[in-house]
């Protein structure tokens, strides 16, 4: 951070040799893209390597490829793609036999996955599985938890098999709202069974890890809408970060992020990735970017200056409480940093 340099500095992709995108939240709510994220994307895709990063497991990587090309981002292939199945079944190569019998909690993205590397796709705890792997699909009901729940019953360490998440995101965004994702699912599993699953998607650092090997990346910047999957991943991951207010998470969940799982940079939509981005400077109480202000007062943090940009006084915001040392809930925060003018689906 500067101090008291320039007011601007380069645009997050100075240096970027890959950019990684989430894709729910960031790219497409349902099925239409966000704005601004088709053209920004492929504007970036000019200059440097494109791919995207996926947690959700009810698409094939060809599927979601497709989907993309048919939103405008014309060159998009399958490869381009890294999907929480692909790394799923990753884990799962290290834990069974080639082979083996898994038991899927999912749809089309993990079976296709399971089959391409030579395991055998079973429905049911009767056929005695060598494994578990459960992913997100539209379809899953009841039975097909409770299923799980028979094959899960012996914990693993006196015995039983296996449990693979492909990641436990509590929510997902769609065209008409934010619904209920696979953390939801897994926690149905969970709290029948009394064991947790192995999770190979974001957060965690086997999603990250494929795609930084797979496309040979030696600055990665990641874009995510989600502080407790996308970016804690990529903190834990070593890679930059962008944190797009198009998603899930909010400026008032930004100003109250943990220190594992804070931005490198911090947009209102993903036009701002080819833009300058604006210093953080701090004198004494005061943290400023762009024209927005803010003074920490004892408990008080104190609005110096509205600025010009909504986005910018959530910037000086976080900053400010996350360079005091101290979390939210020790400060009286006014109404006006909980604000939201920015596009939510």
């Amino acid at each position: 951070m500067s101090l008291f340099g320039a007011k601007i500095g380069p645009s997050p992709l100075e240096d970027v040799d890959v950019v990684l995108a989430d894709l729910d939240g960031v790219v497409y709510a349902g099925a239409g893209a966000l704005p601004h994220a088709v053209d920004s994307l492929t504007k970036a895709s000019q200059t440097r390597r494109l791919g995207f990063i996926t947690n959700n497991a009810s698409r094939t990587d060809a599927s979601v490829a497709a989907h993309l090309r048919d939103l405008g981002l014309a060159s998009v292939q399958p490869t381009d793609v890294v999907t929480s199945p692909q790394a799923a079944v990753r884990l799962l190569a290290g834990v069974v036999p080639a082979g083996a019998k898994v038991m899927v909690v999912g749809g089309e993205g993990l079976v296709v996955e399971l089959e391409k590397a030579g395991f055998v796709v079973t429905r049911s705890a009767d056929d005695s599985p060598s494994a578990v792997i459960q992913g997100f699909t539209p379809d899953i009901g009841w039975k097909d938890l409770a299923e799980a729940a028979y094959a899960l019953a012996l914990p693993e360490e006196e015995g039983g098999i296996p449990w693979i998440a492909t990641n436990t995101d509590w929510t997902i965004p769609q065209a008409r709202g934010i619904a209920p994702g696979n953390g939801t699912l897994v926690s149905a599993v969970h709290t029948a069974v009394g064991r947790l699953a192995t999770v190979a998607g974001k957060p965690e650092r086997p999603i990250f890890d494929e795609a930084v090997t797979r496309f040979e990346a030696r600055h990665p910047l990641f874009i995510g809408d989600r502080l407790d999957t996308d970016i804690a991943g990529a903190c834990r991951a070593g890679m930059d970060s962008v944190l797009v207010l198009t998603g899930i998470d909010r400026p008032k969940h930004v100003l109250a992020a943990p220190a594992d799982s804070r931005p490198t940079y911090i947009l209102g939509d993903l036009r701002e990735l080819h833009e300058p981005y604006p210093k953080t400077r701090i004198k004494g109480a005061v943290t400023t970017v762009g024209n927005a202000s803010v003074r920490i007062d004892g408990i008080d943090l104190v609005i110096e200056a509205a600025g010009d940009r909504p986005i910018d006084l959530v910037r000086a915001a976080s900053a400010a409480i996350w360079n005091s040392g101290r979390a939210i809930f020790g400060f009286r925060v006014p109404e006006a940093l909980y604000a939201d003018p920015f596009f939510r689906p």
